[in-house]
């Protein structure tokens, strides 16, 4: 069990029997009355956010989560398929609103973590940052330098980001997963 105060950002907890990432978690006192937890909680089987508080006296279970390696095949119709690394007969699929907006840097022949809660695989995790190639980028203009000094690319998933002017079509680029932004340049074209 876990206590008020050892709720923060990435802490798993049970919440009416299904299991919720913390996304953020601010501890609120008011005047005279007690400290409240409020939170942004993500559930990690369907991909909805809640905005929850807590009181003081509120204990929680701790999400118990196995995670192992997985292979990412392809998306169709709004769902993405899986496979385990070493064997490609076990597969199983998520939907892309399940998975989230990471859904859109997910590559073919990819390994991320899958997420098992009580025998079920309830999702997937990616890495922190990935590496994509710019497949479409219009060409900086000079005079945007001064205005906003940012374009929109198309990446090899089809995923749509904003990254500085320089950025051309074919360079391979560092992506955020978790913000969804440009990170750095890895390879000039």
């Amino acid at each position: 069990m876990l206590s008020f105060s050892e709720i923060k950002k990435g802490v798993k907890i049970i919440i009416d029997g299904e299991p919720y990432e913390v996304l953020e978690a601010r501890h609120m006192k008011k005047a005279r009355g007690q400290a409240n937890l409020q939170t942004k909680v993500k559930n990690l089987v369907s991909g909805n956010l809640l905005s929850r508080n807590f009181s003081q006296n509120e204990n929680f279970e701790e999400a118990e989560l196995s995670r192992f390696e997985v292979k990412f095949l392809y998306c169709h119709r709004g769902q993405c398929f899986f496979s385990e690394k070493n064997d490609p007969s076990k597969r199983f699929n998520l939907s892309e609103e399940q998975i989230g907006e990471t859904a859109q840097f997910l590559k073919t022949d990819q390994i991320v973590e899958g997420m098992v809660f009580r025998g079920k695989v309830i999702n997937i995790s990616l890495p922190i940052k990935v590496n994509l190639k710019v497949t479409a980028a219009p060409p900086g203009v000079k005079g945007e330098r001064a205005q906003s000094g940012t374009k929109q690319v198309t990446l090899e998933t089809g995923a749509k980001i904003n990254v500085p002017l320089f950025i051309n079509r074919g360079d391979v680029i560092e992506i955020n997963t978790e913000r969804g932004e440009y990170v750095r340049r890895i390879e000039k074209k």
